[in-house]
């Protein structure tokens, strides 16, 4: 727990500001573009996106490649950076049954694990993990079996909308997941607060980064790189800058070179 807590306390987190004015000078180099605040943060929410849905499937390729013995061990495994990069996002909810059903959290992106609702009692659980399922077809023939019918003790999950549980004694569960980083207001479809926003002092000349409304992105440091090609693609194909899509184009097969030789 400890390790864990040190690892939150350690991470940085990808500054709005640096990856800002690292597009602008690019894009703004010999007069080719100008790209403004307002039109990085149009991008900004949507390529935090990207680059975090692309995290699972580097998490996929590097899983197989550990599972392969290809991988190098300890702090030089990419298995274990890109593990320790998406335990950030990782969050632990406690759900209580609605109309027969349980709801799926707003920010959830991917579902990690569930269990029965329980406490650690003398370093013993009383939670019962709960095996998740897909397929309605699958959960159907696992209803009417004989043999295989969930119990209490071994519980089961049809997941799609909501996320309904057999048997239907159990009234509470706690849901490990990914979240998605910031969110989107489901009616008006403005970013949330969390999302990244590169604010400016409106009291002073030109575009002045003001802290005080400004939010970073909420992906570690090292992606910062990773987040400035990302928007650049976004802004070349808007802009119709060919010298940002050929900066984007090349910093993206060097980005999938070095990642192929990590």
């Amino acid at each position: 727990m400890l390790g864990l807590f040190f690892l939150y306390i350690c991470l940085t987190m990808a500054s709005v500001k640096t990856v800002y004015e690292t597009l602008r000078d690019l894009v703004n180099k010999d007069q080719k573009g100008f790209v403004t605040p307002a039109m990085f943060n149009k991008f900004a929410y949507a390529a935090q996106l990207n680059v975090y849905n692309r995290l699972f499937d580097r998490f996929k390729a590097a899983h197989r490649n550990s599972s392969a013995l290809f991988e190098p061990g300890r702090d030089k495994s990419l298995f274990k950076k890109i593990n320790e990069d998406l335990s950030y996002f990782s969050k632990t909810e406690v759900i209580t049954k609605e109309g027969g059903v349980f709801a799926k959290p707003e920010d959830i992106s991917r579902i990690i694990s569930a269990t029965t609702f329980g406490d650690i009692i003398l370093d013993q659980s009383t939670r019962t993990p709960i095996e998740m399922c897909y397929d309605e077809d699958k959960i159907d023939r696992i209803l009417r079996s004989n043999i295989s019918a969930p119990t209490n003790d071994f519980p089961i999950a049809m997941v799609s909308k909501d996320i309904e549980v057999f048997p239907q004694s159990i009234q509470k569960i706690r849901l490990k997941y990914y979240k998605i980083p910031g969110s989107l207001d489901a009616v008006t479809g403005d970013v949330s607060s969390s999302a990244p926003v590169y604010g400016t002092d409106l009291n002073l000349p030109g575009d002045t980064f003001d802290p005080t409304n400004s939010f970073d992105f909420e992906l570690p440091e090292h992606y910062s790189a990773m987040l400035v090609i990302e928007v650049a693609e976004m802004i070349g194909v808007n802009l119709r800058d060919q010298i940002v899509q050929q900066y984007a184009g090349t910093e993206q097969v060097l980005e999938t070179k070095q990642q192929t030789f990590n």
